[in-house]
């Protein structure tokens, strides 16, 4: 099996995170000598903080008891500091802004809306009034009936006029069968 370059034989495996810790325990070794410690009395408070910083309590077991890792203070630059004010302002004023339009797209609305209704209330009493006098009209000539008119009657409910219909259905058989029923009635037989 060789001879494919398969080997299949065991090797000694390494464990990564053994690998790892062993690489780091020889990197900080030496820390333990740099950082000096810190004097009792020296910056503390009587709440234990060093500074005004809180000192952490050191454990028993713990490599590094009594020492303390200085915190580096970085002071943010003017220009970077500047910005953030700067960018606060504008985003300060965009806020404003986006509430005055907000404010006037409502009142656009609300002026739109009661257009509409004030129109909506308009045609709904139009069209109250037109179906009153058309009614009005149908029941007088309801009480004009007289025989023979009837074809006559539907004639005068129906539009003829093709290009004002706005249906879809082919209406024309219906147009012509009542044109011809209007011109030449049916004569009512009575049956015996």
């Amino acid at each position: 099996m060789n001879a494919f370059g398969d080997n299949f034989e065991q090797q000694s495996e390494v464990d990564p995170a053994a690998e790892f810790l062993a690489r780091e325990q020889n990197a900080l070794a030496g820390l333990e000598d740099e950082i000096p410690p810190v004097a009792a009395g020296a910056g503390t408070s009587a709440n234990g903080s060093v500074n005004g910083d809180p000192v952490p309590k050191a454990d028993d077991n713990d490599d590094f008891a009594g020492f303390t890792v200085p915190k580096q203070v970085t002071e943010e630059p003017e220009k970077i500091r500047k910005w953030r004010e700067d960018q606060k302002a504008r985003l300060e004023e965009k806020d404003r802004e986006e509430e005055r339009k907000k404010d006037e797209l409502r009142e656009q609305a609300r002026k739109e809306l009661e257009d509409w209704y004030k129109h909506h209330e308009e045609t709904i009493s139009k069209t109250k009034s037109a179906n009153r006098n058309a009614e009005k009209q149908f029941v007088a000539e309801t009480d004009e009936i007289e025989p023979g008119t009837e074809w006559e009657r539907i004639a005068k409910l129906c539009d003829f006029n093709p290009k004002t219909n706005k249906s879809n259905k082919d209406i024309s058989r219906m147009r012509s069968i009542i044109l011809q029923l209007k011109q030449n009635p049916l004569q009512a037989t009575k049956k015996v």
